[in-house]
């Protein structure tokens, strides 16, 4: 029954139902709205800004083609962002094979699985060092620490299994980590 229960409060309701009508002065206030978020959310993912603004651009014009299948059981703000962050993921398929990022990995790195707590670091730097990693460390990284995603949602997204993105997570935050202190130390040299 769960599935059934509709998403009730979005303070950007009134201006979501003017879309669906076409109204363009409101979907140009829900693009002011949402269009900086959307754009970096893209951007995290595929590393490219032309390519980020692109996806943007495309998902917006999607999510107004399709309104009329918008149930409210989200915000419209959650709905718009899932339709960037496919968009992100199949531009990258199309352009690379992410085999490696399906395979199925079963050996658990020795390390502490906690989050980012002990590290004394900068949500700048992390953002810095995160473009600094590979494809697939930073898709998994940014769905989580940026985007919110728990594992489990992750599987979902990227398709593979829970223990996939578990032990990736671990790995990639190993590499994001070692890259945060390589700049540290090149900072200090300079």
């Amino acid at each position: 029954m769960e599935g059934n229960i509709k998403y009730k409060i979005d303070k950007h309701k009134d201006l979501v139902d003017a879309c669906a009508k076409n109204d363009g002065r409101a979907q140009l206030k829900i693009y002011d709205l949402y269009y900086k978020a959307m754009y970096n959310a893209s951007l995290r993912i595929v590393n490219d800004t032309f390519l980020a603004e692109d996806i943007m651009q495309d998902s917006f014009i999607d999510a107004f083609g399709k309104l009329d299948t918008f149930e409210w059981r989200s915000s419209f703000g959650s709905w718009l962002k899932r339709i960037v962050i496919n968009k992100s993921l199949d531009s990258l398929r199309s352009k690379v094979d992410l085999v490696s990022l399906t395979e199925e990995t079963t050996e658990i790195p020795d390390e502490d699985y906690s989050d980012f707590e002990n590290v004394d670091c900068k949500i700048e730097e992390i953002k810095v060092a995160l473009k600094l990693l590979p494809e697939n460390n930073r898709i998994i990284l940014a769905l989580h620490l940026f985007e919110g995603y728990d594992h489990q949602e992750i599987a979902h997204i990227l398709d593979i299994s829970y223990n996939n993105v578990r032990v990736r997570y671990i790995r990639a935050k190993r590499k994001l980590l070692e890259k945060i202190s390589a700049n540290k130390s090149q900072q200090v040299l300079n």
